[in-house]
């Protein structure tokens, strides 16, 4: 099987890191708005010309007022129509990494397996070290919350002591 150049493209590494607003972390300024753009050229989608043009809108609550994250800044979204298609986009790239490594599974069975034997092997040493100092880890914060619990002193609580008063009754008249 040849695998497709859209697989190899993917992991060839192209050194650009965006630093945009990020849809499915990737960008929406420099990815998703050219790629839709083409796409509406062409006549593959038909995305509403403001959804492109305007991409993030504030946000509101039910009341109609602008919403505001706990930090007190304004909290934005993309818009419905964008993220509706960007979530089609992540949803298709998925079925195809699964579509392709099914291929291969049933294409090359064998080389599939050992490659799966080799890699849980070369994993165990790995797995194994971390159990160890996960273990080592929580035993001596086991160890500090014992001592620090133990160094303390005991509060003792004061119990506020009051002189008992009778209450003071009056005689019922008939």
């Amino acid at each position: 099987m040849d695998t497709p150049n859209y697989i190899k493209n993917l992991l060839i590494p192209n050194g650009r890191k965006p630093a945009g607003r990020k849809v499915w972390s990737i960008d929406l300024e420099t990815v998703w708005l050219p790629f839709f753009t083409a796409t509406n050229t062409v006549g593959d989608t038909r995305l509403p010309p403001d959804a492109l043009g305007a991409p993030l809108r504030l946000g509101y609550e039910p009341d109609g007022s602008v919403k505001f994250s706990k930090t007190g800044r304004p909290i934005t979204k993309v818009v419905k129509d964008l993220a509706v298609t960007i979530r089609m986009v992540r949803d298709n790239f998925v079925a195809g990494l699964q579509c392709y490594a099914n291929q291969v599974i049933t294409d090359y069975a064998d080389r599939y397996k050992e490659q799966v034997e080799i890699a849980r092997q070369a994993g165990e040493p790995i797995i194994a070290k971390d159990r160890a100092n996960l273990d080592k880890a929580l035993a001596e914060a086991m160890d500090r919350a014992i001592a620090e619990a133990s160094a303390e002193p005991k509060a003792r609580h004061k119990v506020k002591t009051e002189p008992v008063t009778e209450p003071v009754t009056e005689p019922v008249s008939a």
